[in-house]
């Protein structure tokens, strides 16, 4: 499979970090909606290394997975709290379990890339 770790990593992070800010009910700024777009180039560079590796049940999950995230995070990027509040009030346990379940498919991603060096330490 295509060394895809740095996208890994980034997704990652961006994954676990958005949810702990909406969870918080930190407001929106504008370094989420970067992070966020940045994040949905990774989830692509992901999707194509699996595809290409012929990795379709993972490939299928995954993207399934992330779908279930963009969904939260997109409302929070639109219209910040309140706008995640409209759509999604009293279901941060439910944000939680598909981030959760997000990071663990990318656990399992990981044991498909070769071992963690200096030339894939781009975060």
């Amino acid at each position: 499979m295509l060394d895809v770790m740095g996208s890994i990593k980034n997704l990652e992070w961006t994954t676990e970090h958005h949810f702990l800010h909406i969870q918080a009910r930190h407001d929106f700024m504008r370094a989420v909606a970067v992070q966020f777009e940045l994040a949905y180039s990774d989830f692509r560079v992901i999707q194509l290394a699996l595809q290409l590796d012929g990795q379709k049940d993972l490939l299928s999950k995954f993207t399934s997975q992330y779908n279930d995230i963009y969904k939260y995070e997109m409302a929070f990027v639109r219209g910040g709290m309140a706008e995640f509040d409209n759509q999604f009030e009293g279901q941060i346990d439910d944000y939680q379990k598909a981030e959760q379940s997000l990071l663990e498919t990318l656990k399992e991603i990981r044991q498909t890339q070769p071992e963690d060096d200096a030339g894939n330490k781009l975060i």
